[in-house]
């Protein structure tokens, strides 16, 4: 097994002496090719999307669990899922850069394959504007800049627009729920508290430490937010109940489906499209008016 994997390290070139094309990945290390990659295995489903968007989806060869966006990311070979990949599926598509993702749980595998020789870029979009940069940096290592710049330009000015439209309006306080059993939330350390506040609204748990908290009934009770939103309005119809919440009483549960908003890549403009457009039906039935 070690001398296969040897010579699958001498025929995937570890030297990287001399390379043409470099950049900074989201984990702030160089990654560096002596070419335009043209097999790219992506670990993670926000990965394959912002590959498709720098123009560089005809060289995606393989992908995880949930990489449905694109249309035609689901017609891609699944070389792993959430909790890991399969090292030998992935060097069977004798890949020229594998894209993974900083908090996949992986690290001792990555670490193989960069000893081996496969350059690894690791994405990791923290706002909303890193999405424009990684879109950038994965299209110049496809060799597919002039559609990257394109995509990113694109996205930053929808984004820039949504912010100038809606950023000046009368703050509305939101509580985002990720989940209803236990209940989770996004904190001022989320992508989503920063399209929140996009919006023009005021993430009432920003404050917390971790990006996506774990908080009680009481302390939801307790923030008072004017606004609630959740993916489906089976998640929200559990705060009827509390009729002294602004939100309940002024009919501002506001559900927000799909997974536009939850996935860090080019569709994350969409998402922050529909959440402005809630958040204005909240300002609405609380009587608020912009700035």
């Amino acid at each position: 097994m070690r001398r296969a994997l040897f010579g699958l390290c001498l025929l995937l070139g570890a030297a990287r002496a001399g390379a043409a094309i470099q950049v900074e990945d989201g984990a702030g290390k160089a990654v560096a090719l002596e070419r335009p990659a043209a097999r790219i295995v992506s670990l993670v489903p926000h990965a394959t999307e912002l590959l498709f968007a720098a123009g560089a989806g005809g060289k995606v060869v393989a992908t995880v669990d949930y990489s449905d966006h694109p249309e035609a990311a689901k017609k891609l070979p699944r070389v792993g899922g959430f909790t890991g990949f399969s090292l030998e599926a992935v060097l069977r598509q004798k890949p020229d850069l594998v894209v993974a993702w900083q908090d996949g749980g992986t690290p001792r595998e990555l670490e193989r394959l960069r000893r081996m020789g496969v350059p690894v870029f690791i994405s990791h979009p923290l706002q909303p504007d890193d999405v424009a940069q990684e879109i950038v940096k994965l299209g110049k290592l496809a060799g597919t800049d002039a559609a990257a710049a394109q995509a990113a330009a694109a996205y930053r000015q929808r984004l820039a627009a949504l912010r100038q439209r809606y950023g000046g309006r009368a703050p509305v306080r939101v509580f985002y729920q990720l989940s209803q059993t236990p209940i989770f939330t996004v904190s001022g350390k989320s992508y989503i508290d920063a399209l929140i506040r996009v919006c023009g609204g005021v993430n009432v748990f920003a404050d917390l430490p971790l990006p996506a908290p774990q908080v009680s009934t009481a302390a939801v009770v307790a923030a008072q937010p004017q606004a609630i939103v959740a993916g489906d309005d089976a998640t929200l119809a559990m705060w009827k109940r509390w009729q002294a919440l602004p939100a309940v009483a002024n009919g501002a549960l506001l559900a927000l489906p799909g997974d536009a908003i939850t996935i860090p890549g080019p569709r994350l403009v969409d998402g922050a499209d529909q959440l402005c457009a809630r958040l204005d039906t909240a300002r609405q039935r609380l009587g608020l008016t912009p700035k």
